[in-house]
Formats: C-alpha cells, structure tokens, sequence
C-alpha cells in the first residue's frame, strides 16, 4: 500500500508541476492519465491522454452558452467592494436571462441556501386586523403556519363581545411577530454581504472542530463556490456551472 501510495502521489505531483509551469496553456495534449497496475508484477504501467470533459447542457440559447465542463466557472471577482445579496441574484439574472430560485455552497445537498426566491416572496405576505378585530390574512401565510387558519376563521365568526377573541387574536398576532421577524431577517441577509450570508448559513453552530475547520478554511480563501438553481420565462429549469465568488476579507 505505501508503494502504491508514493507512485500515485508522485504521478499527481508531476500534473500538478506541469500547472506551476504554466502548460495548461499549451493545451490538454501536455498532460496524462496514469494506469498502474502492481498486482501483475511487472513493474509498467500506461500513460494515455485524458478524454475530454464531458460537455453539459445549459438549457439556454444562443448568445448565452448552451454548454459548459466541470472545468468552466462563473468567475466573479469583488475585491474592492463586495456585492450583496441582491445584487449577486440581478447580476446573474441579467447576465444569462434566467429567474433564480436558489443560490447555495456548491455541491452541498443541505436545504440551505444564502437566497431562496421562496422567502423573497414572504415579503408579500401580510397580516392585518380591521377595526372589529377582524384578521385578514395572505393566503401563503397558511402554508407556513397552518395552524393560524382556525384562529383566523373564528375572529370571523365570533362576535365582537366573546371573550373568546383574545385566545385567537393572541394567536394571530404571534404568527404575525413571527412573519416580521422572518422578513426582517431576509433582508438584512439579501442587502447585506454574499460572504457575510455564506458564513451566516454554513458556520456550525456548535463550537468545536467543525466550527473550527470552517473558520479555518474561510479565513484562509479569498473565494467561496456557489451553486444556482434558476429557470427561464418558460419555467425550464437551466444548469449554470459553478460560481466562484472572490472577496477581500475585512479586517
């Protein structure tokens, strides 16, 4: 196994070598795949040239691009002045024509995201009472929290002089306290830094090593990778490669 190791490390540094030489730019012909095989005990192993990457289809027309590698990335650079949030979802709209729906760390599977267009829309939703106490509210609020819905049909039914009333309206305004505070909480996050959102989202929550890597490894790059679920007008969903997000750390 130590042999095996030292032969396979040495192969990758020497592809690696070839990147510090610059030779990528000379095209893939300079670089090779290594086929080893020590149980046949002869010692030789094969050298080949890598099969080109797999193309990908965008789902996207001409003149945005209609394929792209493993290799390819959305390349962003904000060294000077970070963009928010906000910006990094328009800028990507407008660059490719599409809707984004989600914006989150590349390759994770995690329901987190740094953006989700299904919180945006929570911005529309209201909660109101009229001057009998009567509530009317969002219809997406129900899907949310849909335990309020019982308590908003019964201050419709229940007259002004129940005592009743307070129990649900409590309910309500609870519901309502909660709805602020998740739309308070979306928009400090969308104006506010696309590093400082990364690390709001994915920092572990508990101290110790995980916390302690992630500082780490944060503190130690100048670029995040970010994934994008969007689709088109149609409603087609489009496949955009990687987003690598360069920033300035603030001291």
């Amino acid at each position: 196994l130590a042999t095996t190791t030292a032969m396979v490390c040495g192969l990758v540094d020497i592809e690696f070598c070839k990147l510090v030489m610059g030779l990528q730019s000379q095209g893939s012909e300079k670089f090779l795949n290594s086929n080893i095989n020590l149980a046949a005990g002869s010692g030789n192993f094969t050298t080949f040239a890598p099969d080109p990457p797999v193309p990908i289809s965008t789902g996207l027309e001409a003149p945005h691009p209609e394929t792209f590698t493993s290799w390819d990335k959305i390349e962003i650079s904000r060294k000077t002045k970070e963009m928010s949030v906000e910006e990094l979802v328009n800028y990507i709209e407008k660059s490719f024509g599409v809707t984004v729906d989600r914006i989150f760390l590349h390759g994770d599977t995690e329901d987190k995201a740094i953006y989700n267009a299904l919180d945006k829309k929570k911005l529309e939703w209201d909660i109101t009472f009229d001057e009998n106490g009567k509530a009317t509210v969002s219809d997406g609020v129900f899907t949310q929290w849909p335990q309020v819905r019982m308590a908003v049909q019964m201050l419709g039914r229940l007259p002004p002089t129940s005592g009743q009333r307070i129990v649900f309206k409590t309910q309500v305004e609870k519901v309502k306290v909660s709805l602020d505070q998740t739309k308070d909480s979306f928009m400090k996050r969308f104006t506010g830094d696309v590093s400082r959102a990364y690390r709001e989202v994915y920092r572990p929550s508990e101290e110790g090593e995980k916390q302690d890597y992630f500082d780490s490894v944060f503190t130690g790059r100048d670029y995040i990778t970010l994934g994008v679920d969007c689709h088109t007008g149609s409603k087609d969903d489009i496949t955009l490669p990687c987003v690598k997000y360069l920033f300035s750390h603030k001291n």
